[in-house]
């Protein structure tokens, strides 16, 4: 017999998967998982804004822009997040990649331990086959460890893709997700973290973060970030299957 708490979340569960499918542009959203517990936050909002750039002149010209923010809005139980990215690269003034995203998420705790989730983003990413790759996903999710020095979230739930490919051609799949998300602190001022999701089919999309936090101020840290993104079918006009950024950016917390 479910609980109380319980059977009014499933009511708010498939309202957001409506509310989500009914969006136009359905995402994929590589790194946007495993939200963080509205029951241990601090404030009712937290986000923050990351830049980075960098810039090489001389006998050869290269530059690289990226940027994303993530917003979160916290009630006792229940979390509202919108996150968005972009990342662009040229090399001897000829645009070499380009990739924007933009998602939204909604988590709803059952217990402590246990929570419902949904989840909706957007992706362009021209330079690896994709005009936009669209992604809604919803389901259960777990807490393990929920403290100042470890934090470890799991999840899975069914989910539909949309691909607008590059080089012509659509497709609309189902597919089964997963991810997990783990932080450590290391020191008072440093923290790891690696996330980690799935998106299965017949295609498999797997991404994979590792990051390191350092905090300057109470405002500013620092952020090393090494991202994996690996394709088991990618589109014809984009045939490698793995894709890796190393990033240092220095994040502003709003």
């Amino acid at each position: 017999m479910l609980s109380l708490r319980a059977r009014r979340a499933i009511p708010l569960y498939f309202s957001c998967l409506t509310a989500f499918t009914s969006i136009s542009a359905l995402a994929d959203n590589t790194l946007f998982t495993a939200m963080d517990d509205p029951s241990t936050a601090k404030k009712p909002f937290d986000g923050n804004i990351q830049a980075g750039y960098n810039a090489q002149s001389g006998n050869s010209q290269n530059s690289t822009l990226l940027a994303n923010t993530t917003m979160t809005w916290f009630n006792s139980d229940t979390a509202y997040s919108l996150w968005g990215a972009a990342n662009n690269t040229t090399s001897s003034n000829v645009r070499s990649s380009e990739r924007y995203q933009a998602s939204g998420r909604t988590r709803h705790n059952l217990t402590n331990r246990n929570y419902m989730f949904g989840q909706v983003g957007w992706l362009n990413d021209r330079f690896n086959g994709y005009d936009s790759r669209t992604t809604v996903t919803g389901g259960y999710g777990r807490q393990i460890f929920n403290g100042q020095l470890h934090d470890l979230r799991v999840e899975f739930g069914p989910g539909v893709r949309h691909d607008e490919y590059r080089g012509g051609g659509r497709s609309t799949r189902a597919l089964a997700y997963g991810a997990a998300n783990y932080s450590y602190l290391l020191t008072d001022n440093t923290r790891l973290s690696e996330g980690l999701s799935a998106l299965a089919n017949d295609e498999t999309t797997v991404n994979s973060e590792t990051a390191l936090n350092v905090s300057i101020n109470n405002d500013f840290s620092l952020r090393l970030a090494y991202t994996v993104t690996y394709n088991s079918k990618p589109p014809a006009s984009a045939p490698k299957n793995t894709d890796t950024t190393t990033s240092v950016t220095l994040v502003y917390g709003l």
